[in-house]
């Protein structure tokens, strides 16, 4: 079963469920006891080796640039 993050309208709580995928959009109860938590895009990391061994971040890892849209990164320097 996949993970899913969800956001609680009421007090702005982000959080996990373990749950099928035929119940991934489905609202969820926040773990505070909030109703009507809807589901919001997961946030990843990703990393290049370097040469030397060393791992170096290129996405994910910090806060999200204000060019950023849903469909494009065209103004990151990522």
């Amino acid at each position: 079963m996949p993970i899913y993050e969800y956001a609680c309208p009421a007090c702005g709580l982000r959080f996990e469920r373990l749950r099928p995928m035929s119940r991934a959009d489905e609202v969820a109860l926040c773990p505070e006891g909030h109703e009507g938590a809807r589901r919001v895009p997961s946030l990843f990391a990703s990393f290049s080796r370097e040469s030397n061994g060393a791992a170096t971040a290129i996405a994910g890892t910090g806060p999200s640039c204000s060019g950023c849209t849903s469909g494009s990164c065209s103004s990151c320097s990522i």
